[in-house]
């Protein structure tokens, strides 16, 4: 079985409304310029099928505008519902939003969400490292046992839409807040696995997992056996971020560049074993 641990769905009317939404919220328009970014949850299990992977995390996107967040939050509960073998829902909030924040993730929870995020520090607004406001939302994750998608922006390289400056030493400080939290750093957490090799930030690793999000459009192939020689296989997911990247064209990277390392043993814990133990599926 292998699973996606990192997809995106959109309601349909955020097509429709593109730039009305783009003048509501800053993440928003710092993501979408045209409608060809963004995928139903018909087009992503049609995806699935045809590039031989089994289900899917379908996560949000770290919203400003608190009625936008509930329903992007609804389309993806029900889209789970309506695709329960395929699609695994998480939920968006904004930390500033306080016991409102808390609130809708316990409604969404109750509801079958699996995790939290993925959150976009930079145009919320937030420091992971110091708002006092991610207290609470830490809590109740550590309460539900659920995973916090953080997106991870490389320090160094090529600008693009929603880059950021979530870089690794804003997640490795992150990380070291929040030790009792499973923490996921999307596009390999800008680069934070290749400082494992530090005993210092590897002891500070231990809940944080680094997901293969957009690696085409970031590194060579060979960031597969890099990172989890750094970090250990148990620590890397598999993960496209469609609709930015078919699932098939990361999946063969992976399994390319681990058979060329020698590393085909990875591939179970990678595809498959880690998202199902995060996630608590049997």
């Amino acid at each position: 079985m292998i699973i996606d641990f990192h997809t995106h769905v959109l309601p349909p009317s955020f097509q429709r409304d593109l730039e009305a939404l783009r003048s509501r919220d800053a993440t928003f328009a710092a993501l979408f310029s045209n409608k060809q970014q963004m995928a139903t949850a018909e087009d992503l299990v049609t995806a699935l099928d045809e590039d031989g992977v089994d289900a899917a995390v379908a996560v949000g996107y770290g919203w400003c505008d608190p009625a936008m967040a509930r329903e992007s939050n609804d389309y993806l509960l029900d889209s789970a519902r309506q695709h329960p073998d395929k699609i695994i829902p998480f939920c968006s909030v904004h930390p500033a939003w306080g016991d409102d924040a808390l609130a809708e993730i316990e409604r969404c929870v109750a509801q079958g969400a699996r995790g939290i995020g993925e959150l976009h520090p930079t145009s919320q607004g937030i420091d992971l490292a110091t708002d006092p406001q991610m207290d609470g939302l830490m809590e109740l994750a550590v309460r539900h046992n659920l995973p916090v998608m953080v997106h991870g922006s490389e320090p160094v390289g090529h600008a693009y839409p929603g880059k950021g400056g979530v870089t690794p030493e804003v997640l490795l400080a992150f990380a070291q807040r929040y030790p009792r939290n499973i923490i996921v750093c999307a596009h390999w957490g800008g680069g934070l696995p290749f400082y494992s090799l530090m005993p210092e930030v590897r002891d500070a690793l231990t809940n944080v997992y680094f997901d293969s999000a957009v690696t085409p459009f970031l590194y060579s192939p060979n960031v597969f056996p890099v990172a989890i020689r750094a970090a250990g296989a148990e620590h890397v997911l598999f993960a496209s971020d469609f609709p930015l990247v078919r699932p098939k064209r990361v999946l063969e990277q992976a399994r390319e560049s681990l058979e060329a390392a020698g590393m085909s043993s990875a591939l179970d814990a990678v595809l498959h074993d880690n998202a199902a133990r995060l996630l608590g599926l049997t």
